[in-house]
């Protein structure tokens, strides 16, 4: 009797302990639980920080779940929703279109509004353009991705126009010209429209065409896995996931070695055969990628002089809406929006860097500024950190002048040959390590790992890198933070099924969006590199490297004027 009487004791007691245990769950998650969050995350949310679940996970996932499971407060969401909408690109009519009515380049034309008209700077230049299909036939519908600009090779002179799709296979391209004499018109088709769509279904469905690896070592032992943002399948994975901001990351188990024993990333390769036959024709080098538009009739105008000034025409509230932010003339760039010094000696750049740390943090093509500055400036010494050639992280000092210029990755997806775990750092973890202050320049370029993925991915990663830069610019105001924009490559079948303009275009799209209205410079290197007389090339050619420099420098040490 007694036995059953402690026996109830005993359960009443574990009773008693269990409904504690999940009081003060409920407690926890209550009293951590933001109640403007919209629901769908698999992580709690204390801080705004998502914790890591426990680093090795086995559990039935749907593909590329990583981007999805997200906590968004309200504001958030519709942010996300806007931005999303604002990138919404115009669909083609229903059912699948044949090759032969897609959009054919030789076939379509454009011609100049009164090209014999009189026109001179400061003037607006409209030009319509007319798509036909390789039949002949009118395209009475739009979405098709075009390129213009005008120029005058004679004076190195280039700049952008502004698009209007008028979604009937009419084109409306604006150009403000902005310097005398003869001045030409180029349009150049992308991506058709079709094409357009296959990339957009590439982008939503086969994120994983491009894939990643990661090598775990114990002593003279080692295994390589796949990885990537969100692993499909049932495999026991490794969760990468950061604990400061949420970024999810995953790599397959090794089948002996523990999570911990990770060593290094690394691009994995790009998978093959994701178009079908009638798909893959819409992926011509010659005939439908960045193919030039004849002209029906002349292809320039003549422009008389007018005193023009630039930034003086400019409303200086209105510099975000400026189009376009400026041009090129005898191969320098002319912004539009602010005035721009161009550092011509390396004393210049010493005179205006000195006594300053700057933090450059991106992909390869703001490594392209360490590069230049270390090349360009003798004093500026590269100390060797023993990185591995291309990756990084690199520093150059000049123990003279007090200079310290640094550069480091961005954090996965990052397609970099081999980077070490220890050095896979996220953007928004170090600028929270920055103090800041009037001799701390910051530099970030993020854009061009992220075209193979959902856009959600991008703008998870985008919103993190802002809060931090609106926490360094409250603490430290001084500090001087420039972005980097996108900018035009080079495109190839294959190429562009990863890193297509399009992709770029639009996440350069939403980045502009997100950072507008906070107090960061911007270098336009988009319309740097898509005005400019040099062939497209993801990583510019010098010349156009240096005017970028003198942009990013013209910030750090604006003009007396």
């Amino acid at each position: 009797m007694w036995r059953d009487s402690f026996r109830l004791q005993i359960f009443c007691l574990l009773m008693a302990v269990l409904a504690i245990v999940v009081l003060v769950h409920n407690f926890f998650q209550l009293e951590h639980l933001d109640d403007d969050t919209v629901s769908g995350s698999n992580w709690i949310v204390e801080n705004n920080v998502q914790r890591s679940m426990s680093q090795t996970t086995r559990t039935t996932r749907s593909p590329y779940c990583g981007y999805k499971q997200q906590a968004l407060s309200r504001r958030e969401q519709a942010e996300q929703e806007s931005l999303m909408a604002a990138i919404q690109w115009p669909d083609p009519p229903d059912g699948r279109t044949a090759f032969e009515q897609s959009t054919d380049p030789a076939h379509s034309d454009f011609v100049i509004m009164k090209p014999s008209g009189f026109f001179k700077v400061g003037d607006q230049l409209e030009v319509l353009v007319r798509m036909k299909d390789f039949q002949g036939k009118p395209k009475q519908y739009g979405g098709d991705y075009l390129q213009a600009r005008i120029h005058s090779p004679l004076l190195k002179a280039g700049a952008t126009g502004r698009i209007v799709d008028c979604h009937n296979g009419v084109y409306k391209i604006f150009f403000t010209l902005l310097w005398p004499g003869e001045v030409k018109v180029s349009v150049s088709l992308v991506h058709p429209s079709e094409a357009v769509q296959v990339l957009l279904r590439l982008r939503e469905e086969r994120p994983d065409r491009v894939y990643f690896k990661s090598s775990f070592k114990s002593g003279r032992y080692s295994e390589t896995t796949k990885c990537n943002i969100c692993l499909p399948g049932d495999l026991p994975v490794c969760n990468f996931t950061d604990l400061y901001t949420g970024e999810p990351w995953f790599c397959y188990k090794p089948r002996k070695l523990s999570c911990a024993n990770r060593i290094s990333h690394a691009k994995g390769g790009y998978q093959k055969g994701l178009l079908t036959h009638e798909e893959s024709l819409l992926f011509q080098s010659e005939v439908n990628i960045k193919r030039p538009i004849p002209s029906s009739g002349p292809d320039s105008v003549i422009v008389k002089p007018k005193a023009f000034t630039g930034l003086s025409s400019v409303d200086r509230a209105e510099h975000s809406t400026v189009s376009p932010s400026g041009y090129f003339y005898e191969d320098e760039w002319r912004s539009r929006t602010h005035w721009i010094h161009h550092f011509n000696t390396s004393e210049d750049i010493t005179k205006c860097l000195q006594g300053k740390v700057i933090h450059l943090f991106g992909d390869s093509t703001i490594r392209q500024w360490f590069e230049y500055l270390t090349s360009f400036v003798p004093d500026l010494v590269e100390f060797n950190l023993g990185s591995p050639k291309n990756v990084g992280p690199f520093m150059s000092v000049d123990l003279k002048h007090n200079i310290l210029l640094k550069f480091r990755c961005h954090g996965p997806p990052i397609r970099f040959s081999t980077v070490f775990s220890s050095e896979l750092r996220y953007i928004a973890n170090e600028l929270n390590g920055i103090v800041g202050g009037r001799n701390t320049v910051i530099a970030i370029t993020i854009w061009s790992h992220f075209s193979t993925f959902p856009v959600e991915v991008y703008i998870r990663r985008l919103r993190n890198i802002r809060k931090s830069v609106i926490q360094l610019l409250d603490r430290s105001p001084k500090t001087v933070i420039i972005i980097r924009t996108a900018n035009v490559q080079e495109l190839g079948p294959e190429v562009s099924l990863f890193n297509s303009d399009w992709y770029s275009f639009q996440l350069d799209s939403v980045m502009r969006k997100m950072f507008s209205g906070i107090a960061v410079h911007f270098v336009d290197a988009w319309e740097m590199s898509l005005a400019h007389y040099l062939p497209h090339n993801l990583h510019p050619k010098e010349v156009i490297v240096k005017n970028q420099i003198d942009a990013f420098l013209s910030y750090v040490c604006p003009l007396q004027t």
